[in-house]
């Protein structure tokens, strides 16, 4: 009985979820005028050279209304159905419908899962401090500190191995981390082959929590040429022979990313988009 209403609310969320994407891709044209009126102030604020009261208050309500536009009711129905989804698979397990070893049934085509990762880049925050004050870490390319510890939710990029023995970097999602052991578990994002993971620190890079801005934090963003972790477009792997083309000039804006494809006469693919949230400095791994 648990089962089958666990399966009938995850149906109506699902259905949920797909009028909330469609209702976010028809707010796109929305967001982009908020951002286009972020942009002019900012070049107001340039050209008189200072930040008054006035442009603070109507940035913060700019700012506000971006993020609001765009945010997070399709979010949570997502935490929603990943509850039921595990509820539902303690349930079968004990009812003894369940097996460990057999693949878990899909749960989100592909392309939804896209625009949802496309949606969790546009909604990610812009940072904005006072005057004088340095992006903190996990601010666009600023890394974590040292003793940092993802929380359960967050997005990561996580170093695993692939069924042929290969390993590569995946977009993945903190479940728990062990202080005892200093291992983090982690689910794949991608819920095609969703594993759980158990990997150590070195093998973890959190994700930006805040996208930095151009205009007043150049800084803090990857510069040209520099060589980054970058989530492959319209997939759910990072690839760490990336190079940076040219990094974002205004706060919406994407890097533009080559990636390292022999194919090509120069060994780089020409460039391609990947928003803030979705490159990470480049870590290599320990060598034995």
């Amino acid at each position: 009985m648990a089962l089958v209403s666990a399966d009938s609310r995850i149906a109506e969320l699902l259905t949920e979820l797909h009028q909330l994407i469609k209702q976010t891709q028809e707010e796109c044209s929305r967001s982009e005028r908020n951002l286009v009126n972020i942009q002019k102030t900012h070049e107001r604020m340039q050209t008189e050279n200072k930040i008054s009261p006035y442009y603070r208050t109507k940035l913060r309500g700019l700012y506000t209304t971006a993020k609001a536009d765009a945010e997070a009711e399709s979010l949570d129905k997502i935490a929603e159905i990943k509850s039921l989804l595990e509820e539902r698979r303690k349930a079968a397990k004990i009812a003894g419908l369940y097996n460990d070893s057999e693949p878990p049934r899909k749960t989100m085509r592909r392309g939804v899962l896209i625009t949802l990762l496309q949606q969790s880049a546009m909604t990610l925050p812009l940072w904005i401090g006072k005057p004088g004050d340095k992006p903190p870490p996990l601010c666009g390319a600023i890394p974590a500190s040292g003793d940092y510890v993802a929380k359960p939710g967050d997005k990561v990029a996580a170093r695993v191995k692939a069924v042929d023995g290969d390993e590569q970097w995946i977009l993945a999602e903190v479940v728990s981390y062990s202080h005892a052991t200093n291992k983090y578990e982690v689910d794949d994002i991608d819920e095609e082959g969703k594993e759980r993971h158990t990997l150590s620190r070195r093998r973890i890079i959190p994700l930006p929590q805040w996208k930095a801005n151009p205009e007043t934090d150049p800084e803090a963003l990857f510069q040209k040429e520099q060589l980054v972790l970058a989530l492959y477009p319209q997939t759910t792997c990072f690839y760490h022979h990336a190079l940076i083309h040219t990094p974002p000039q205004r706060p919406q804006d994407d890097y533009s990313v080559p990636y390292e494809d022999t194919s090509y006469e120069d060994g780089y693919s020409p460039p391609l988009n990947v928003a803030q949230r979705y490159v990470v400095a480049c870590k290599e791994p320990k060598k034995k």
